[in-house]
C-alpha cells in the first residue's frame, strides 16, 4: 500500500518559516520525482516544487529564493523548507510522487499564514 504522510503544517506569521516534511512509503522511493504542490480556496492545484530522481530541482517563481526542498532516499523523504513566507502562501500543501508508471498524492498538511 502505497502512503504519502505529510507533517509539519500549521499557522505562522508573515515573515516566519515552516517545514514540511513528507513520509513516503509502499514505493521504489529512489525512483519517483518528488514533488510539492498547493491548493488554496478557490483556486487550482499548483506547483511549487519538483525534485527530479536525479537531485534536480524546478521551482515556481513564486517559490524561487524562499524555498527549499530536499530529498532522502535513505529515509524516503522529502521536506520542503520554507523561508519568508508571505500570507499568499496559506494553502493545503501536498506531496507527490511521480514516474513512468504512477502518481501519488499525500493527503496534504494546511498552512496558515497570518498575523
Amino acid at each position: 500500500q502505497v502512503q504519502l504522510v505529510e507533517s509539519g503544517g500549521g499557522l505562522v506569521q508573515p515573515g516566519g518559516s515552516l517545514r514540511l516534511s513528507c513520509a513516503a512509503s509502499g514505493i521504489a522511493f529512489r525512483l519517483y520525482d518528488m514533488g510539492w504542490y498547493r491548493q488554496a480556496p478557490g483556486n487550482q492545484r499548483e506547483l511549487v516544487v519538483v525534485i527530479t530522481r536525479g537531485g534536480s530541482t524546478n521551482y515556481a517563481d513564486s517559490a524561487k529564493g524562499r524555498f527549499t526542498i530536499a530529498r532522502d532516499n535513505a529515509k524516503n523523504t522529502v521536506s520542503l523548507q520554507m523561508n519568508s513566507l508571505k500570507p499568499e502562501d496559506t494553502a493545503v500543501y501536498y506531496c507527490n510522487a511521480v514516474n513512468w508508471r504512477a502518481t501519488y498524492w499525500g493527503q496534504g498538511t494546511q498552512v496558515t499564514v497570518s498575523s
